[in-house]
């Protein structure tokens, strides 16, 4: 009985030392502002596609190319986003960094702007519904879409360099700006100032 009260003992002292360990570990969060430059692991991030797409958009729609359509035309470009292709050594979301273009592009005011093919699906499925359950007087026309003048391309590439415990990436994105009707290339940007040093430490945890 003894050696059964002492083995109990000891089991229920182990529960608690570890229900005590559990009830110690706590974690801690911090809003910061959106805006605030963070790098944790010298990767792509937030921060590197907010000044990548404002210094390509910038250049691209104060190309001669925009200005030179407008005062032919008499109007402003329309514009579309296609693909950026990841050419990087590692995993990058591409579609955030269209999406930061299309804003850019837009608030930019110097361009006219569509929806994306991939979007295009959804709006043409509602204007076939329209043209069934909604007023002839409200119901949108089908073929009136407003077709694309210039589609912005690119990718995002990484050259990285390393010796020891001390690494470097640079971060090149490049942009490429056609004419849909002609396949011309009307404009090229590229931005290649996100570089990074991470220097890793040799002690482990």
């Amino acid at each position: 009985m003894k050696k059964m009260g002492l083995k109990s003992i000891l089991v229920c002292a182990a529960a608690v030392s570890v229900l005590l360990t559990a009830g110690c570990a706590s974690q801690s969060v911090e809003r910061v502002s959106a805006d605030t430059v963070m790098d944790l692991s010298g990767y792509w991030n937030d921060t590197d596609v907010r000044i990548v797409a404002d210094s390509i958009v910038s250049d691209c729609v104060n190309a001669p190319a925009i200005s030179n359509y407008i005062r032919t035309n008499n109007k402003m470009p329309v514009v579309i986003v296609g693909s950026f292709r990841n050419d990087s050594d590692e995993h990058l979301d591409t579609s955030i960094l269209v999406k930061k273009f299309e804003t850019a592009l837009i608030n930019s005011g110097k361009v006219d702007f569509v929806a994306s093919s991939a979007e295009r699906g959804d709006i043409r499925a509602e204007r076939e519904e329209q043209q069934e359950w909604a007023s002839e007087s409200t119901a949108k026309r089908l073929a009136n879409e407003t077709g694309a003048d210039f589609m912005l391309i690119g990718s995002v590439k990484t050259i990285v360099d390393q010796a020891d415990k001390t690494s470097t990436r640079t971060y090149w994105v490049y942009a490429e700006l056609i004419d849909i009707e002609s396949n011309r290339k009307l404009w090229i940007g590229e931005n290649s100032e996100i570089k990074k040093v991470i220097k890793r430490s040799s002690v482990r945890m």
